[in-house]
Parts: C-alpha cells; sequence; structure tokens
C-alpha cells in the first residue's frame, strides 16, 4: 500500500491530502489565495499529527505542477521538492489541468449528464481577462497536444472540432460566451479538489513516473510579468 501525500496549491484552492490505498487518511483545505504559503506547512503537520504517520513513511510526495497561479505552483513545488530532498523521497509531479479533468470525469460517472461515448474534456484556468490556461483530454484523461495560454474568442470557439463533444470544465470556463456553447458543447460545474490526485499519483507511482529533483520545473505555460514599474 503506498502512501502518499498530495500538495495542491496551483489555483485559488489550495489542499493537502494524505492518502493509502486509494483511501483518504487525511485532508485539510484553504480557499484564500492569499495564504496558500501560510495554510501549506501547518497543513501538513496537523495531517501528519492526527494520523499518526511520519513524513519518513511516505512512498512520495505528489504535487500540481501547473498550469495556475504563478506564487501557488512555487509554494506547492518548493514544499513538495523540499520534502523529497530532505527525506529521499521520490517526487511526483502532475499537471493541474489533468487533475481537473479527472475531477469532472468522476462527476460524470457519478451521475451527471454524460456526453455520448468519444467526448473529449477541455479543463480551462482561469487566467485573467478572457485568457485561460487550458488544455484538452480524451475521456480516459489522455491529453491531446500540450497545455497552453489562450484567448476565449470567436476564432477559438470556430477551430474546435465539430466530430466530437466537449465538455469544458474549471473555474475559467465559467467565463465562455453562452452562444459558443450548444448540445454538444458543455459546461460541467464539477469543483476540483486535492482527492482528486489521488488516482493520478497512484498510476504514476505504480509506474515509476518519477520527477528528476533535480530539474523538475513548474509548469507556466506563459513567461510571468509584473506590472509594476
Amino acid at each position: 500500500m503506498a502512501l502518499l501525500l498530495h500538495i495542491d496549491t496551483a489555483t485559488e484552492y489550495a489542499g493537502v491530502c494524505l492518502s493509502g490505498n486509494s483511501t483518504i487518511i487525511g485532508i485539510e483545505e484553504n480557499n484564500n489565495p492569499k495564504n496558500h504559503a501560510g495554510f501549506l506547512q501547518p497543513a501538513i503537520q496537523k495531517i501528519m499529527q492526527q494520523s499518526g504517520k511520519t513524513l519518513q513513511d511516505l512512498d512520495a510526495i505528489a504535487v500540481t505542477g501547473g498550469p495556475g497561479s504563478y506564487t501557488g505552483i512555487r509554494v506547492g513545488m518548493a514544499s513538495a521538492k523540499g520534502i523529497c530532498f530532505a527525506l529521499n523521497k521520490p517526487l511526483i509531479v502532475l499537471n493541474t489541468l489533468q487533475v481537473i479533468a479527472q475531477a469532472t470525469l468522476k462527476a460524470m460517472q457519478q451521475g451527471e449528464q454524460r456526453p455520448e461515448p468519444g467526448f473529449l474534456i477541455y479543463p480551462m484556468i482561469d487566467a485573467r481577462r478572457m485568457e485561460v490556461f487550458a488544455g484538452i483530454y480524451t475521456e480516459d484523461l489522455t491529453p491531446v497536444g500540450e497545455s497552453a495560454a489562450l484567448v476565449l474568442e470567436k476564432e477559438f470557439f470556430a477551430s474546435l472540432t465539430s466530430n466530437f463533444s466537449i465538455v469544458f470544465c474549471g473555474n475559467g470556463s465559467l467565463k465562455i460566451p453562452v452562444e459558443f456553447l450548444g448540445s454538444t458543447r458543455i459546461v460541467s460545474p464539477a469543483q476540483h479538489n486535492v482527492n482528486h490526485m489521488i488516482t493520478l499519483a497512484e498510476q504514476a507511482f505504480s509506474h515509476n513516473e518519477f520527477a528528476d529533483l533535480a530539474y523538475a520545473e513548474p509548469l507556466y505555460v506563459k513567461e510571468f510579468y509584473s506590472t509594476k514599474q
């Protein structure tokens, strides 16, 4: 049974979860994006104490490496890499968009309206104004192409394939104008949280898909810039 610590601080939501054999052992969550750094370490400590486990007991640490908030991604990656370096534990880096897609798929499996077989899942993270960080996944969560930053304008929707039904999800999808939706393009209300990392992290662990600690970098998708003079 793999004992995994999951860290997600890549968006406005933050969470820490301890899991074993696909079961949640402990979970802490925070919805204040300005306090992710202050939330994370005490949350990890609390979960480990309540579970009766130590960081040395962990088999691996999983973290959402982006895309998402620049600050949030750095907070999670720095903490995860620090634990792994100190205790010689393997690191699993997950794409935030795939975690959101996993949450949406799980919601559909539990009763939400499900499109025809062969549908695509299009998770989106709000990147301000009409821009989003987005990716495309098949219904078995295989990525189609690379994650990218894009603008939700008419030309984008005109470029989408008409051969598949599309399920948009994530907080970025809430900005999609209603005229670009329809019977084959819907927005899922599903919300992701840290426990949606468990299945993906366990799959990575079972296949020894670990990141190189020396070279693991956040997935920012686009370069950071500041408006400060």
